[in-house]
C-alpha cells in the first residue's frame, strides 16, 4: 500500500543536515531536545540566556529520531533525551562524552482529554473501549509511547484496542491529536497538560506502578567536548534554578 509522505530521500536528509549546520553557526549552544520537554526547554533557554548572555537554539522531536540524527552527524552539542537508553548508547559508541550523562528530569505519564467529563473511571473507560480513537506516541521512537504501551498492557487492553489507537510521531503530535479532539483521549506528558493554554479537561495521572520510570537523561556530545558554552549549559541544567523550572513544569528531579 502506498502511503504518501513516507519516502525518505537522501536529498531530504542532506537538506536537514545543511539546515542544522546553518543553525550551528548562529548559536553558542545547540540542543537536541525530546518533544515532551519543549515548553520547559524554552523556559530554561530563556533563563540560561539571562544568566550567561549565551544564545541557545534547540531542535525538538522524538527521542528516537533525534538519536538517529546524532548518529548521522547532526551538529548538536547536547542531547536531552526522554529516556536513558539512547544517551547510554551514545556513550557506548563514543558519540557521547563519558561522565557527562545524568538524569535531568523524571517524566510523569497522564491520560488526558481536552473535554471535561470524558471519563470518571479511567480504567473502566479504557476497558470498555467506548471510544473511536485513543492517541499514543509511537512506542518505537518515543519513550512516553512505550510507557503508554506498558500501561495498556498492564490493564490487559493493549491487543483489544489496536484498531482504535492513533500513533503520533512524537509526544508533541500525540498531544495535538487530543487537544484538537481528533482523538477522544490520549497518553501524554503531564508537563504538556500543565503548559496547555486552555485549562480544564479530564486527567488521570497514571500510577508509577503501571509503567517503567521515565528517566530523562542529558549527555554532552563528543563533537563538543571542548566547547565551553556546552559545559556551561549542562552546569546550568544541574543547578537549583533549572531544577525549580523543571519541577514547576510537572516533572520530578533527582536531588
Amino acid at each position: 500500500m502506498h502511503v504518501p509522505g513516507k519516502h525518505h530521500h537522501p536529498v531530504a536528509g542532506l537538506c536537514l543536515l545543511l539546515a542544522l549546520s546553518s543553525m550551528a553557526h548562529a548559536a553558542d549552544v545547540r540542543l537536541a531536545v525530546a518533544a515532551n520537554f519543549t515548553d520547559t526547554a524554552r523556559d530554561l533557554i530563556a533563563a540560561f540566556g539571562e544568566a550567561t548572555g549565551l544564545e541557545t537554539v534547540a531542535s525538538y522531536g522524538s527521542t528516537g529520531k533525534l538519536y538517529a540524527q546524532i548518529e548521522h552527524g547532526a551538529p548538536f552539542d547536547v542531547f536531552l533525551a526522554a529516556d536513558s537508553r539512547r544517551p547510554e548508547l551514545l556513550e557506548e559508541n563514543g558519540q557521547g562524552v563519558g561522565g557527562t550523562r545524568f538524569t535531568y528530569a523524571k517524566g510523569k505519564l497522564a491520560l488526558w482529554s481536552s473535554v471535561p467529563g470524558t471519563f470518571e473511571d479511567p480504567k473502566a473507560w479504557l476497558e470498555s473501549g467506548g471510544f473511536a480513537r485513543l492517541a499514543i506516541a509511537n512506542p518505537k521512537t518515543a519513550p512516553y509511547g512505550l510507557a503508554a504501551q506498558q500501561v495498556l498492557s498492564e490493564l490487559g487492553v493493549w491487543e483489544s484496542l489496536q484498531s482504535r489507537l492513533v500513533r503520533g510521531d512524537s509526544i508533541a503530535q500525540t498531544f495535538q491529536f487530543v487537544a484538537t479532539t481528533n482523538a477522544q483521549s490520549g497518553f501524554v506528558a503531564l508537563s504538556q497538560v500543565r503548559a496547555w493554554d486552555e485549562k480544564g479537561g479530564s486527567l488521570w495521572l497514571i500510577p508509577q506502578a503501571y509503567y517503567s520510570p521515565i528517566k530523562q537523561q542529558a549527555i554532552l556530545l563528543t563533537r563538543s567536548e571542548t566547547k565551553n558554552a556546552a559545559h556551561q549549559w549542562l552546569e546550568f541544567l544541574r543547578g537549583d534554578e533549572a531544577r525549580g523550572i523543571i519541577e514547576e513544569s510537572g516533572y520530578e528531579t533527582e536531588h
